[in-house]
């Protein structure tokens, strides 16, 4: 990779940034002990640190950076809107191009009759949209006491009060006094450490219908919508079994709950197709989009809404927005963005070459001795690590520990490849080739040789 950036050495850079800047998900103290990775510059699916070592990002930053890093059209377009038009705003009963035309595009890409978009700056700010949406939604309709939103454990909406609080991560709900009031939580489809002797159809179905007992429960004229990501994502990509979709779908339609997609992660290609929805077959009323819309390259986010529910939000002055709705420029990246995705076949390399390939590949590594479950749909794959195949068990240790040793072993072989609790999970950029896929799977099974040896070495392999 050519372009030679000059900078101050690594360790005068880590110590500005220990010294003024915190960092998210961050143990402060000790990220600032360890010194944090410096990254420089990248390019395609590969990312330069200031020692000048390359990395192979098996996860597309934050599972965002979906057509790769270094497309300078994207910057083009952002300095150009930047010259003509850097900022204004969508409040006031005014709009602009860029924010008009994006609109247009995503209701042609959107399935159904997702046709109306509402804009944020994270995945985070529009979740808290959703919920001031639905519950708008229903007041509107004479119904003020339906506000409750249901949601899973383990799952992941972002890290704002509300959006936090609609995820189902216990160590989020443990600090700032979540979650607010009117949303519960039901149980994952997470059947490899949930499901115990039940066969997986079975379990999903059964999880299914915890919506439609939380419903009862609750009773139905409290309960405004079901929000779930099509796959959990942070939770560990968690991949419901088959039966769960169309279960959820039957129970959303049965009691008028409505159904909010969260599609941050699956959005954009991630699964193979433009939505996880479409993938797995699901009718949303509201789908929460971010990351991939711009590829990461520029903050901005959106929830769009069925016909019907717009209908019912454009009759009352919604009282809600923020500075950035629909910026300009970030309007601009998106829609270059998305050019892009479609010019250049990427979701279908996906869905057709490229991910059956990773699928393969991935699948290949259910051989290893560390690992009891392989998932992957489109370009998004875990492994679950275990020191018993056959029972499913967790490690004798606390849940973590082994997956955090794997990827430290990771960063140390140039692959970056997260852990969730003893769950390895990757979500490349969808333009990573076959040869990358080649290196990623072989720095994984590296990963996971180093690993076992350092748990018999420490006694935790059994």
């Amino acid at each position: 990779m050519e372009m030679i950036t000059n900078h101050m050495p690594t360790a005068e850079l880590q110590a500005l940034d220990a010294a003024h800047h915190v960092h998210p998900f961050s143990h402060q103290d000790e990220l600032a002990a360890k010194g944090a990775r410096v990254i420089t510059r990248a390019k395609g699916v590969t990312l330069v640190d200031s020692e000048g070592i390359e990395i192979l990002d098996a996860m597309a930053g934050l599972w965002c950076v979906n057509i790769g890093y270094g497309r300078e059209e994207l910057a083009e377009v952002a300095a150009r809107q930047m010259k003509e038009l850097p900022y204004y705003n969508t409040f006031f009963q005014t709009t602009h191009v860029p924010v008009i035309a994006l609109s247009a595009k995503l209701a042609e890409l959107a399935p159904g009759d997702l046709n109306h978009v509402f804009f944020g700056g994270s995945g985070s700010e529009a979740n808290d949209t959703n919920l001031r949406l639905v519950r708008t939604y229903w007041a509107q309709k004479g119904k003020p006491e339906k506000k409750v939103v249901i949601s899973r454990h383990n799952a992941y909406h972002g890290s704002t009060m509300a959006g936090a609080s609609l995820g189902g991560m216990s160590g989020m709900h443990a600090q700032g006094g979540l979650p607010i009031p009117d949303i519960h939580h039901i149980n994952q489809p997470n059947w490899y450490t949930e499901g115990g002797d039940m066969d997986p159809a079975e379990f999903g179905i059964k999880r299914a219908q915890e919506l439609e007992k939380a419903i009862l429960e609750m009773g139905e004229d409290r309960v405004a919508a079901f929000i779930a990501e099509p796959v959990q994502g942070a939770g560990g990509v968690i991949v419901a079994p088959d039966t769960y979709w169309p279960e959820i779908q039957r129970i959303c339609d049965k009691y008028e709950i409505l159904l909010i997609v969260d599609e941050v992660i699956c959005g954009f290609g991630r699964t193979g197709n433009w939505f996880g929805s479409q993938t797995l077959n699901i009718r949303p009323d509201i789908i929460t989009i971010a990351k991939g819309l711009s590829s990461g390259y520029a903050p901005i986010a959106a929830s769009i809404l069925s016909d019907e529910v717009a209908e019912v939000i454009n009759a009352t002055e919604f009282n809600h927005g923020y500075t950035y709705s629909g910026h300009p420029v970030a309007a601009a990246v998106a829609l270059e963005n998305l050019r892009i995705l479609e010019e250049e076949n990427i979701i279908e390399t996906v869905r057709e070459d490229t991910g059956p390939y990773l699928k393969e590949k991935w699948e290949s590594l259910a051989d290893h001795p560390l690992v009891g479950e392989v998932k992957i749909v489109g370009m998004m794959g875990s492994l679950a690590l275990t020191p018993d195949k056959a029972t499913r068990a967790p490690f004798k240790t606390d849940p973590g520990t082994v997956g955090f040793k794997c990827r430290e072993h990771c960063f140390a072989n140039n692959l970056i490849m997260r852990h969730v609790g003893d769950r390895m999970v990757i979500s490349p950029p969808l333009v990573i080739t076959k040869a990358e896929i080649d290196t990623l799977i072989e720095r994984a099974r590296k990963a996971l040789d180093l690993t076992l040896v350092q748990l018999k070495k420490e006694g935790l392999f059994k």
